[in-house]
């Protein structure tokens, strides 16, 4: 009885031979980084007595480009500022990317790997690295709220189709 519920495992150690596993969708993170930082706090001193609200514009956009077999790169890319009519109290602009390798992943699933969850694994660590810069221009850390990044990608794709400009795989290449 033992012998039979050990040949039997739900892990797939067991079951219809060596190499099964060979075509299974694999993802991994070969690297994260920042490829571009500028922070300016272009008002310094004077900012540090303004008493008003400043207002916060926060873009973003995605870019994927392959980076190599089966490696693709995932750039997001923020522009941030914080104005008010006495002027710019900070700017941060940050390109933070990540490599990906990507193997046995069906094309019609790859782009919105690319453009959904790659993006979503990278944004905390780009929000970490947003909030410290501000946070080092002296004001208060900004904690970005997060990203639909799934509602986006819908949003890009029904935006092609509708303008007919699409590339005919739904693959909206930039957010």
């Amino acid at each position: 009885m033992a012998d039979e519920e050990q040949g039997a495992g739900g892990n797939g150690a067991g079951g219809n031979g060596a190499g099964g596993n060979s075509f299974q969708p694999q993802v991994s993170i070969l690297a994260q980084y920042v490829k571009d930082l500028s922070v300016e706090n272009p008002s310094a001193p004077q900012v540090y007595s303004w008493q008003v609200q400043p207002n916060l514009d926060v873009q973003f956009n995605l870019n994927v480009q392959d980076a190599g077999d089966n490696v693709h790169e995932v750039t997001l890319k923020f522009d941030i500022s914080a104005r008010s009519e006495n002027g710019v109290h900070f700017v941060v602009d940050l390109s933070y990317a990540g490599l990906f390798a990507i193997q046995n992943v069906p094309q019609d699933a790859l782009s919105p790997f690319l453009l959904i969850e790659a993006p979503r694994l990278l944004f905390p660590f780009a929000r970490q690295v947003i909030s410290e810069a501000v946070s080092n221009t002296g004001f208060p850390p900004l904690m970005l709220d997060p990203i639909d990044f799934a509602g986006a990608y819908v949003a890009q794709a029904e935006a092609a189709q509708q303008s007919g400009s699409g590339n005919g795989n739904g693959d909206p290449s930039e957010t």
